[in-house]
């Protein structure tokens, strides 16, 4: 069986350069032999606020986690939501197209991550982490930002990127997966006039154009690295010998 391959976009212009760049990771991975899935948000019009309105008779008081869990074990899940979780449990690797806005994903993004990694289907209290239900899993962040490359470093007046991503990794670290060294493109908007304007679109071009060797060598991109399970002790502390790989997960002093 071959290998499938899953485009999250989550932009609301299909038309911009996240969307081009979408196309050019699924053309990429079709070439290579991958059934390509698509999950193109605006498009379909995710609704991405979970709620008691997205599902029948849920338990009283509301409890996101309690209804998702309620509505998988009576085969209730809202229609849309299944859908999602069909694909992201056929895909092998999830390759993620969005910009940054207010330096976090849009809320498009984090709606679907709340909606659709379903307490009680794709984790749960005891399988999460290194014993998560998506292990095998990889996911790639294509990226771009407003901001410079100089202002988005671990000095600039942007804030780090990465630092920016760690959230989303993490919560598909939660659910078992991998994720990939993220690919950014920085100094992506539409306000550069003249020679800016097309040194930006000639940048574009062979982001795009380079796309292909990005999507052929996924599997051996280098990894965000997290700690392992092993690494914390029994109240979840990270370990005094363990080390830490961000500032969201640190020894103190």
């Amino acid at each position: 069986m071959g290998r499938t391959t899953l485009i999250v976009l989550a932009h609301p212009e299909r038309r911009s350069f996240c969307g081009a760049w979408a196309e050019a990771s699924a053309a990429a991975a079709g070439a290579a032999g991958d059934r390509v899935l698509w999950s193109d948000l605006y498009a379909q019009g995710f609704h991405p606020a979970e709620g008691p309105d997205r599902y029948t008779e849920p338990p009283e008081p509301f409890d996101p986690l309690k209804a998702q869990e309620w509505a998988t074990a009576r085969g209730m899940l809202p229609a849309d939501v299944l859908a999602e979780v069909e694909k992201i449990r056929a895909a092998d690797r999830i390759v993620f197209h969005f910009p940054l806005w207010w330096f976090a994903p849009p809320a498009m993004l984090k709606g679907w991550c709340d909606r659709c990694l379903v307490h009680g289907l794709l984790h749960d209290v005891d399988r999460r982490f290194d014993a998560g239900l998506l292990w095998g899993k990889r996911a790639l962040f294509c990226v771009t930002t407003g901001s410079r490359a100089t202002e988005s470093g671990p000095d600039g007046k942007e804030g780090e990127t990465r630092l920016l991503l760690w959230p989303l990794a993490y919560t598909l670290r939660y659910c078992g997966m991998e994720v990939a060294e993220p690919l950014l493109v920085h100094g992506v908007h539409g306000y550069h006039e003249g020679a800016r304007k097309a040194g930006l679109e000639a940048r574009l071009a062979q982001v795009l154009d380079d796309q292909a060797e990005v999507i052929a060598g996924l599997a051996e991109r280098p990894l965000l690295p997290f700690n392992a399970d092993a690494e914390f002790d029994a109240e979840g502390r990270l370990k005094a010998d363990a080390p830490s790989h961000s500032p969201f997960i640190r020894h103190i002093p």
